[in-house]
């Protein structure tokens, strides 16, 4: 599918197949928070520091995506709900992989809760979103997380590996799961969704709310990418950090380039 190839290297480095992705669709869940009051200079930032894309509802081309500055891919996502709701785990859809196209997104994604009251819904709105983005030859992120009564920690491993295969299994060009915690359990999330093949499926770690240190957050992208992780879909921890473009920089040089832990933390405290 020579559309789903040609939108993928909007996403995506060529010559590694690696992608480094700061979502920043948080307005819908979250209001204006800090970071994400100035969408234009947010994305501006990220971009200055080499992202690959940014990820957002269709606020984020209507307020400014390109026109500006270093471009950079834009994934346009298509499911929401709000902390303010009776069921935040609960994500509807609020866009369309058609709307996608007239914005010229290079890329759409969806939000899936497996193990909350709704997870048959969300598990429904990925198939047709997959079939839809096969009809228009689309790249599909999906997001799964595992949220509910039967889930102890949605950082085990034996639950992120069951949401990481939900993806692929429905069609998922991008996972995007979280972090289990170590380069050893998080291998097994990626040997589950095929191993680690430059033709494969991508799959990538969330970064999740604010970390207290950036080597905590250097630390998480390294055991990822050790672990056969193909990039990381970092938010927070990139557009709310007191320098941005030196995050995302220090993130991309690990991805792309092959830079340790400790290089990468040097470059941040570099003048």
């Amino acid at each position: 599918m020579m559309g789903k190839a040609i939108r993928m290297e909007r996403i995506t480095r060529r010559t590694d197949g690696r992608t480094v992705i700061v979502p920043m669709d948080h307005g819908v869940t979250l209001g204006p928070i800090d970071g994400l009051i100035d969408m234009p200079t947010a994305v501006g930032k990220v971009a200055e520091g080499g992202a690959d894309a940014v990820l957002g509802h269709v606020g984020l081309p209507r307020m400014g995506h390109r026109g500006y500055g270093r471009d950079i891919g834009l994934i346009l996502h298509l499911s929401a709900s709000t902390t303010l709701g009776p069921d935040p785990n609960h994500k509807v859809l609020v866009s369309s992989v058609e709307r996608a196209i007239k914005y010229g997104a290079d890329a759409v994604s969806v939000h899936i809760n497996l193990g909350a009251a709704d997870e048959s819904i969300m598990l429904r709105d990925l198939g047709e979103v997959a079939m839809a983005c096969e009809e228009w030859s689309m790249p599909l992120v999906a997001m799964v997380y595992t949220r509910g009564d039967k889930v102890q920690s949605e950082y085990d491993v034996g639950v992120v590996k069951h949401a990481a295969r939900v993806a692929v299994e429905l069609g998922a060009d991008v996972v995007k799961v979280n972090y289990t915690g170590s380069e050893e359990t998080f291998r097994e999330v990626v040997e589950g969704c095929g191993g680690q093949r430059p033709d494969g499926i991508k799959v990538v770690i969330a970064g999740g709310a604010k970390t207290g240190t950036d080597r905590e957050t250097i630390d998480m992208v390294e055991g990822a990418l050790q672990a056969g992780a193909s990039g990381v879909s970092i938010g927070r921890n990139a557009f709310q950090h007191r320098a941005p473009e030196r995050i995302v920089a220090a993130i991309v040089a690990m991805v792309h380039d092959g830079v340790t832990a400790a290089d990468a933390l040097g470059l941040l405290a570099a003048d």
